[in-house]
């Protein structure tokens, strides 16, 4: 993602997003732009999560040695 959001604003977001959807507050015409929203909410936590994993398992390996 471009912009400057963290872990937890964008999984925020995207809750508020899958609630939209599921309550059917949303309009067809906003739907798409909604869901590509998500998409890109989804990768960037998918990013943020990963990274952190890949981090947390350097720190224990340097901690083993």
């Amino acid at each position: 993602m471009e912009e400057k959001i963290n872990y937890t604003e964008a999984f925020e977001e995207l809750k508020t997003i899958v609630a939209e959807i599921e309550q059917g507050e949303i309009s067809v015409d906003e739907l798409s732009e909604k869901v590509k929203r998500a998409t890109l909410l989804i990768k960037h936590c998918k990013l943020k999560l990963t990274t952190t994993e890949e981090d947390v398992n350097t720190i224990l390996k340097e901690l083993e040695n």
